[in-house]
């Protein structure tokens, strides 16, 4: 017993060399440890092993401070492990010679049951279980190991595409429509929306407070014409409709890059406790995972498949669905978040594609040509954005941004055309993101051919009902008729009207 008695103090300094991390950063906490239910992630370990700065470097980039250090802690990690493995190697061959012995003797004696070897096997298990508990410490401790290890590289985020702007200017690579001739700045779509009775904050701010709104009478037609024209153009384009959940696993919404705070520390989701009654007290249900509140559809449909393999010529797999949307963070109240452009609930249409390496662009350009003709037909102008480091989400490679004009965000008027001004009223409206294998990594979404191999997601606003609806307004204004334009390809979901304009007082 000597050879593990010396075993032992190897190992106690081993586990003194490596303890548990935890972040120095005081708003972003380690992740909880994850359900039984939650998929099974298959992280790319060793090619982060290989590129620590490659991943260092992103971090940066893209404003992962808190993570930045990670890829040598990992590094740091493996090689304790390592370490382990060859400090514990004479421990773990006592306990397989132990075993091998046992195993002949156990077949020794079913080949001659008269000769028996009881007296032998007895004094093999009395060692081997005196070397029990020196063997669940080493499996434990490496364990632990393997865990922080899995929880360090989950959190960081996607490799950036040679496509992406590095830093935090996005470049310009399109425009839709030309710049409206008459502006509207005088009017809001706030201000439009209370005038023709179609937006109420007031009472919404009663029962759920600031960043809730009510859609009235055409407004609500609007929303629900909007949905129906958004789902037509994707369908044409070869996408599935799917109707998704809006609450979600928390650990499933983790999964696709969705963290219940952002990095700087502010709230970004709702969680939902689930509670039990025990007798008149309320608690919080143990063993029940926590949920979430989507923020957007993206997730559900992501893990429509996870735990999931795709078998040959599934893809690409094209679905788009409707959905209330859920975002804790709502900003500031100024100009950029006032009204229906920054709320807590919204219905979004939203596109996802899984696809196979190397197709990839094939499903973004799909989507980007949803998105163009979507905003086109509807009579916007626009501007197209390749979205720079700093705005990416932690699953993103690259981001598109398609912004709409919205007059009454512009800063100056002058005689500069509206695309030249640096301030000119352009609001965020839809987005496309390739995430890789980011996602189906983390969800265990694997293709059949291989089992090392994982499909690539991208995603994509089809329409995102309140920011569009509030680009109609302003833009639809007749300053002179005091109404709003309904655009034509919505005229067959508006009952009739073609024109917003005020009710007459009763």
């Amino acid at each position: 017993m000597i050879v593990a008695h010396s075993t032992v103090s190897r190992f106690r300094s081993f586990v003194l060399f490596a303890p548990i991390v935890r972040r120095s950063s005081s708003h972003v906490k380690v992740a909880p440890k994850r359900p039984s239910i939650a998929p099974k992630f298959s992280l790319d370990i060793k090619h982060i092993r290989e590129n620590p700065d490659l991943y260092t470097q992103t971090c940066v980039d893209r404003n992962y401070l808190a993570q930045k250090d990670y890829p040598q802690r990992i590094i740091q990690l493996f090689n304790a492990w390592k370490q382990s493995q060859v400090d514990t190697r004479d421990v773990r061959r006592q306990s397989n010679n132990i075993h091998l012995q046992l195993g002949r003797l156990q077949r020794k004696e079913a080949d001659d049951p008269d000769g028996s070897t009881s007296d032998e096997q007895d004094e093999l298990l009395l060692q081997a279980q005196a070397l029990e508990p020196t063997l669940t410490k080493i499996s434990e401790a490496e364990a632990d190991i393997n865990d922080e290890i899995q929880s360090l590289a989950a959190e960081l985020p996607n490799l950036t595409s040679q496509e992406t702007p590095i830093g935090k200017e996005a470049r310009v690579i399109g425009y839709i429509n030309e710049p409206p001739a008459e502006l509207n700045t005088q009017f809001d779509h706030v201000d439009i929306g209370k005038h023709l009775d179609l937006l109420d904050f007031t009472a919404a701010s009663t029962t759920s407070g600031w960043g809730w709104y009510f859609l009235k009478n055409e407004g609500a037609l609007l929303e629900q014409a909007l949905i129906q024209y958004a789902l037509s153009v994707a369908i044409r384009h070869g996408f599935a409709v799917v109707s998704p959940p809006s609450m979600v696993y928390t650990h499933i919404a983790s999964a696709c890059g969705f963290q219940p705070r952002d990095q700087g520390g502010e709230q970004q989701s709702y969680t939902i406790a689930q509670k039990e009654n025990k007798g008149d007290v309320e608690t919080n249900h143990e063993g029940k995972p926590e949920m979430t509140l989507a923020g957007t559809a993206e997730i559900p449909f992501a893990g429509m498949k996870a735990n999931a393999k795709f078998e040959g010529g599934e893809l690409p797999r094209h679905v788009v669905g409707a959905s209330r949307c859920y975002r804790a963070e709502a900003g500031a109240r100024g100009t950029e978040s006032k009204g229906l452009y920054r709320v807590h609930e919204f219905t979004k249409v939203e596109m996802f594609s899984w696809t196979i390496k190397g197709k990839e662009f094939d499903a973004f350009e799909s989507m980007l040509a949803v998105q163009k003709e979507i905003l086109r037909d509807l009579g916007l102008h626009c501007r197209i954005q390749e979205m720079p480091s700093s705005d990416l989400g932690a699953s993103a490679s690259r981001k598109i941004d398609i912004e709409a004009f919205f007059p009454s965000r512009r800063d100056s008027l002058g005689s500069v055309p509206c695309r030249q001004l640096k301030n000119d009223g352009y609001g965020e409206v839809t987005s496309a993101s390739i995430c890789t294998d980011y996602q189906t990594r983390r969800l265990n979404t694997r293709l059949s051919q291989r089992k090392s191999d994982f499909p690539y997601t991208v995603n994509g606003t089809a329409l995102a009902v309140p920011r569009v609806l509030a680009a109609l307004l302003e833009n639809g204004w007749s300053k002179k008729q005091k109404s709003v334009k309904i655009p034509e390809v919505l005229y067959k979901w508006m009952h009739g009207f073609t024109t917003i304009e005020k009710k007459p007082k009763h």
